[in-house]
């Protein structure tokens, strides 16, 4: 069995800085968005933290979080 990697701790104190996070992408409906394989589209329903349903006009896909191809226009 393998464990799951521990988080590693990072004093105040420390020569080496801590692992920036990107802060996670939030749409809401309605907006107008960017895909790199779908191209433009609008946003027409939320799941919390899971996925955007967006209507990009031919087609309806459901793009789960964290939406690294995706951004607002």
């Amino acid at each position: 069995m393998t464990k799951p990697p521990a988080l590693k701790r990072y004093l105040p104190t420390s020569p080496f800085k801590a692992p920036v996070t990107p802060p996670l992408k939030q749409f809401a409906v309605g907006d107008q968005v960017t895909h790199d394989v779908y191209g433009l589209g609008r946003v027409i329903g939320i799941e919390d933290g899971i996925a955007a349903l967006v209507d990009f006009g031919s087609v309806r896909k459901r793009i789960l979080s964290p939406y690294t191809k995706m951004s607002k226009l």
